[in-house]
């Protein structure tokens, strides 16, 4: 591949990480398609390993984006009404205002939801504290996936140079 084709791989790569932190981008899916590409058209073993252990790590790391902060809010009894009314806010504020309104959104549909089941506005704000730490928690194990996986996108083009 051409000095300036792994320089866009790189920047899409670059883009993913971003996409991470950005609801509009899909961040991971972005990272996977471009280090993907990469192999396809270097079409050598050291593509082929980058690729399969990139497909490995993205992998397990939505696998544990979803479950690992599922576990947690269904061991600390916070309801899943509370969880789909945050997604619901989140989302209706993403677009009422940009960018923060996702969490915003999240943090006052949790609070709402949690403060008319448990009738407490102390239980009710931990029950938030905690579904924010869960939702960073997603976002740290997706970053740290996609991290790894630029990381050994890199060493492949090194080794292949």
């Amino acid at each position: 591949m051409s000095i300036g084709g792994t320089i866009l791989v790189g920047l899409a790569i670059i883009i993913g990480l971003i996409g991470v932190f950005v609801p509009l981008l899909p961040g991971t899916l972005l990272i996977f398609v471009a280090i993907a590409v990469w192999a396809v058209i270097e079409h050598n073993v050291v593509s082929w390993i980058v690729l399969g252990v990139v497909t490995i790590v993205l992998g397990a790391s939505l696998l544990a984006k979803y479950l690992w902060p599922a576990q947690r809010l269904r061991a600390s009894d916070i309801g899943r009404w509370a969880m789909v009314a945050g997604a619901i806010l989140g989302v209706i504020g993403f677009f009422v205002v940009p960018m923060v309104g996702l969490p915003l959104g999240f943090v006052l549909g949790v609070y709402v939801c949690e403060l008319a089941v448990r009738r407490d506005r102390a239980r009710a704000w931990a029950a938030t504290v905690l579904a924010l730490k869960s939702a960073a928690l997603s976002v740290g194990v997706e970053l740290t996936g996609a991290l790894i996986a630029a990381a050994v996108w890199l060493t492949g083009v090194l080794l292949t140079q």
